[in-house]
């Protein structure tokens, strides 16, 4: 059985401005009893599972019951401060990022969307809530794309297909966690790591964990770069 997990009834939300009039929203303090969380991921460590269905460089444990807590949080919350009229489809699941640098593929070396196939009319919010005490396991960044969109595009596409090595030569990119800008993207905001802090911010927007230090992953929930990372797809508002 999950644990019983409790949100802040009433929290203090603090909004981070980011380029084009979008926002990353911060909840620090959470939960109620964050530390449950964390025992039921280390007795649980063995039922994590490598990710086979997207980019995620680690392991992770879903969370089916934590998942109707934050979904309501979400809509009594936060729904109003996205274009999000109605949820259509929640999930979530405990994670940890594991993967060497030198392991990465090239997709897990790049910021990200959610929203890649997402139907034009639905929006995707994600959330990450950090479960972790040292905060130099990293928090969150976000970028902007410094080069056309066809070109994003094409990059995305030859990370997930081509071999590794022809990739790093095509666009000189080394193996490693992305943690600032480069030729094709512009780091523009970040936000740091802190125990209990749960953040929100629309999963159009590239974004990727900000690793700076990945020889402090773990496997180990208790010690590891332990996150309960939530996906929220919703009907827009009307127009």
């Amino acid at each position: 059985m999950e644990p019983d997990v409790v949100f802040n009834s009433r929290p203090h939300i603090e909004r981070v401005a980011l380029p084009g009039g979008q926002s990353c929203f911060i909840v620090d303090g959470a939960l109620r009893e964050p530390e449950r969380l964390v025992a039921f991921a280390a007795a649980r460590r063995e039922a994590f599972r490598p990710v086979d269905f997207n980019a995620y460089p680690g392991i992770l444990l879903p969370t089916p019951q934590v998942s109707v807590v934050l979904n309501e949080f979400f809509l009594q919350h936060m729904r109003r401060r996205f274009d999000a009229r109605r949820v259509i489809h929640m999930h979530s699941r405990l994670a940890l990022v594991t993967v060497p640098p030198r392991l990465l593929s090239a997709r897990q070396a790049l910021c990200h969307r959610d929203s890649i196939g997402l139907d034009p009319q639905h929006s995707i919010q994600a959330s990450v809530l950090y479960l972790f005490e040292d905060a130099g396991m990293g928090g969150t960044s976000f970028y902007e794309a410094t080069v056309p969109e066809p070109a994003v595009a094409l990059l995305f596409h030859d990370a997930s297909t081509l071999p590794g090595t022809v990739f790093a030569q095509k666009y000189g990119l080394a193996p490693g966690y992305m943690t600032d800008s480069n030729r094709y993207f512009t780091k523009v905001a970040s936000v740091p790591a802190k125990w209990n802090r749960l953040i929100f911010y629309d999963g159009g927007l590239l974004h990727s964990g900000d690793i700076g230090a990945p020889e402090k992953l773990s496997d180990d929930p208790a010690a590891g770069r332990l996150t309960l990372n939530g996906f929220f797809t919703c009907r827009r508002g009307a127009a």
